[in-house]
């Protein structure tokens, strides 16, 4: 199959020149943690402030993405790989033209993590969403944790299923210790150098 693929990328405009024109770099900003944890509000507070600062976004969001692209993977171990190798090399498309990803994902184990970062190399920025099972499952924000003490979700992390945390991310935001606002802040503090141009 290989020797029938002929790839165009050496006659599509550039990096440097998606990039000169937004005036940023690209960067995949993959945030990890428990369903619940804070991810994707955090996600969504921080793209419409860049958005309003004039910065080129997109979300990537792990429900989202399996509604689609990734509607026919499951949450064994081999289709959550599956599922970060999909979400990664779309990211990593976004990136290289100029964009500022937010990955949403659980990304519950090493291994696939460093499948992502794998795949973006130094495009990868790597945030830990902390906060603790217990209290997940307090704010319960979808029912699932609800539904898994039933017995309903198979595979659910954190409880049939171990989420390992990282061990050098970029940034780590406990959600516990701070609000949204404080949360966001801290984000966008820490990727403000990494997106100038």
């Amino acid at each position: 199959m290989q020797q029938n693929i002929h790839t165009e990328f050496h006659r599509f405009l550039q990096r440097h020149d998606k990039e000169s024109l937004l005036g940023q770099r690209g960067i995949v900003i993959w945030l990890c943690g428990l369903s619940g944890s804070g991810k994707s509000t955090i996600a969504n507070a921080a793209e419409r402030i860049l958005h309003q600062q004039g910065r080129a976004t997109v979300i990537l969001d792990g429900d989202n993405i399996r509604s689609g692209l990734n509607s026919n993977l499951g949450f064994s171990d081999e289709d959550r790989l599956e599922n970060v190798r999909r979400i990664a090399e779309v990211a990593r498309l976004f990136a290289q033209q100029g964009m500022i990803v937010l990955v949403s994902a659980i990304t519950p184990h090493g291994l696939l993590r460093d499948v992502a970062r794998g795949i973006l190399g130094k495009d990868f920025f790597e945030v830990y969403v902390k906060a603790s099972y217990d209290t997940c499952e307090r704010r319960d924000v979808k029912g699932l944790y609800a539904k898994a003490a039933r017995g309903e979700v198979a595979h659910f992390t954190g409880k049939d299923s171990s989420f390992e945390e990282p061990m050098q991310p970029e940034l780590v935001i406990d959600t516990e210790s701070r609000d949204l606002d404080e949360s966001v802040d801290l984000l966008l503090q820490s990727i403000a150098q990494r997106i100038s141009h």
